[in-house]
């Protein structure tokens, strides 16, 4: 057999959610963020080592994202790893032709599901009761992001990503080891950095954007959906946490493939981080509490030093739940899978 070929939540909780973007975009919207007043020494320090390609406003750029982080403390503090992931990216937006990592980077050589993956709609979108597939696969993520504009009013940057998720049956050689699902998520947002705090934590980061994710499938196996979305990221030492709502964008119902997606997806995830020695711990929540712990779903993830080498790490992903990709949006799993990292989210 050849390789596959491609082709509600409450509406309360959208005004909420709606709601709330509102109000923390406009405060960071608000000027006088408390920039140091040593810019241009910064901006002079910096041009030495530019290229003869950047741009005036691409250095202030940089300078007011490091200044920032100087300013927000009333004592010098270590720079929390999150920073240092935005500091790294803004020296990276200043060269040319740059790619930058988006969400982690790995690949997971084995994945093991003990609920096992459902075949029913790809028996009936081919026409074959014989395709069955394997508890067990391979999962990767490429995930890549690129600057279109620096310090735009003096305000925020402006980037655009791409992320594709693939799952690969690849102990499966009956069926020709086909990719059992691919998710393509291109995405475009503006971000911020304020650099205020709240209980002790820097929010060092906001962003709003929009972001389709779709299978590239047709008929019975077709999934797709967009939405709007906020994120925020607050930091306090080692650890970090991001909070980041979302509302979908209606389409009409002879078009919509997952109507019910929000239901099993929610309308928000939580996200936590924390850097210890090299190692990296990682913990996400999503549509829990909206679900009642019926439809939610959560993630855990820890990625840690390979010997000396600093570009590769060893991986471990833990997931359950709904959603884990847009095919299986509905199905409940229960995996863990291991293999390695090539960026995480510090």
């Amino acid at each position: 057999m050849n390789t596959f070929s491609t082709g509600k939540g409450s509406r309360t909780c959208r005004h909420v959610c709606l709601y709330m973007v509102i109000v923390i975009l406009a405060a960071v919207l608000t000027p006088g963020l408390g920039l140091a007043s040593d810019l241009s020494s910064c901006m002079s320090e910096k041009m030495e080592q530019a290229s003869d390609s950047t741009t005036v406003g691409e250095l202030r750029a940089l300078c007011k994202t490091l200044m920032v982080e100087e300013s927000s403390a009333a004592q010098p503090i270590q720079t929390p790893p999150t920073s240092k992931r935005l500091e790294a990216d803004k020296e990276n937006a200043l060269q040319p032709f740059t790619l930058m990592s988006h969400k982690p980077n790995y690949f997971l050589a084995g994945v093991y599901n003990s609920d096992g993956y459902s075949s029913e709609y790809f028996q009936e979108q081919y026409d074959d009761p014989t395709i069955e597939f394997k508890d067990t696969e391979a999962q990767f993520q490429l995930s890549l992001k690129v600057p279109l504009g620096l310090d735009v009013f003096n305000t925020f940057d402006v980037y655009a990503a791409y992320t594709n998720r693939s799952f690969w049956q690849v102990y499966s050689p009956g069926i020709s080891a086909p990719f059992r699902e691919t998710n393509h998520e291109p995405e475009a947002w503006l971000q911020f950095t304020p650099g205020w705090e709240v209980f002790g934590f820097r929010n060092i980061a906001n962003a709003v954007g929009i972001v389709h994710q779709s299978n590239g499938r047709a008929g019975v196996l077709s999934r797709s959906w967009n939405r709007i979305y906020a994120n925020f990221v607050f930091a306090r030492g080692n650890f970090a946490l991001g909070f980041k709502p979302w509302i979908r964008i209606a389409e009409d119902a002879e078009d919509d493939d997952n109507p019910d997606i929000t239901d099993y997806l929610g309308h928000y995830e939580l996200r936590a981080g924390y850097k210890w020695h090299g190692h990296v711990f990682t913990a996400m929540t999503r549509n829990n509490l909206e679900s009642g712990f019926d439809r939610g779903a959560f993630e855990l993830g820890w990625s840690f030093p390979l010997g000396s080498y600093p570009y590769l790490k060893g991986y471990i992903q833990y997931f359950r739940g709904h959603g884990e990709s847009l095919i299986d949006y509905n199905q409940h799993v229960n995996r863990i899978g291991i293999g390695i990292a090539l960026a995480d989210f510090f």
